[in-house]
């Protein structure tokens, strides 16, 4: 808005003042049928542009290396690891540091920097907390990274943006940002309640096209996430 008035503003004042100045009454204004050219008023006329398209460049440029979702954030604590895998039609959430794994659960130490590597075993799909940062795209096949952090305690939406299929509206949970304590109570107590992430454990999560509930599950396999990314079971 700023920059936009600082260009829309003078040339209004420009057109009322030459108006003005050039009307048929004014005997002091200049008249010059023969002019055609000044290059002083194309250096103005040029110059003028080519600055606010270099500044709105440099602000986009700048904007995009500070905002790029690959970007480490800036901590003194080690970021968490969470492999994200879309579904038909929900979320596997695997800690492979901490040894555990959810679905459509995801709880994050608050203060906490989370790396985040993200794929699909199925169709496209969108991860998006816009409560705390950019959003990023899951595909089969590849790998996406984004770094999030949420600053204080508490619940944030997940949003639904790429349509991915019957049950697309049912592809929602909500992050739980906890104290450092209470993450590290969680990550104590999913280690000693669901079931194992093995291989029919994993193959059983992707053969459920649905919606599941939030729950926990111990995982087994190192490789389940490169697995995912292939797009086939362990």
């Amino acid at each position: 808005m700023t920059i936009m008035l600082a260009i829309v503003v003078p040339v209004i004042l420009a057109t009322v003042a030459f108006a003005w100045w050039f009307r048929a009454s004014n005997s002091r204004a200049t008249y010059r049928p023969n002019w055609d050219f000044s290059g002083s008023l194309e250096l103005i006329i040029w110059a003028i542009p080519a600055l606010v398209i270099t500044f709105l460049g440099g602000i986009a440029w700048f904007g995009s290396q500070a905002l790029d979702p690959y970007r480490p954030l800036v901590s003194k604590l080690k970021p968490i690891e969470v492999e994200a895998v879309s579904l038909d039609w929900k979320w596997l959430f695997i800690y492979p540091d901490e040894g555990i794994a959810t679905v459509n659960q995801l709880v994050l130490p608050a203060g906490t920097p989370v790396h985040f590597k993200i794929t699909s075993a199925s169709v496209w799909n969108t991860f998006f907390v816009p409560q705390l940062g950019s959003m990023i795209y899951s595909m089969a096949g590849m790998t996406t990274q984004l770094n999030l952090q949420a600053d204080t305690p508490g619940t944030f939406s997940v949003s639904r943006v790429s349509f991915s299929g019957d049950k697309f509206s049912d592809m929602h949970f909500d992050v739980r940002a906890v104290d450092g304590e209470a993450f590290h109570h969680w990550v104590a107590q999913a280690k000693e309640s669901g079931a194992a992430l093995d291989r029919g454990g994993l193959c059983s999560t992707c053969a459920n096209r649905g919606y599941l509930p939030g729950d926990d599950l111990q995982r087994r396999r190192s490789d389940a996430f490169r697995c995912d990314r292939r797009g086939h079971s362990p």
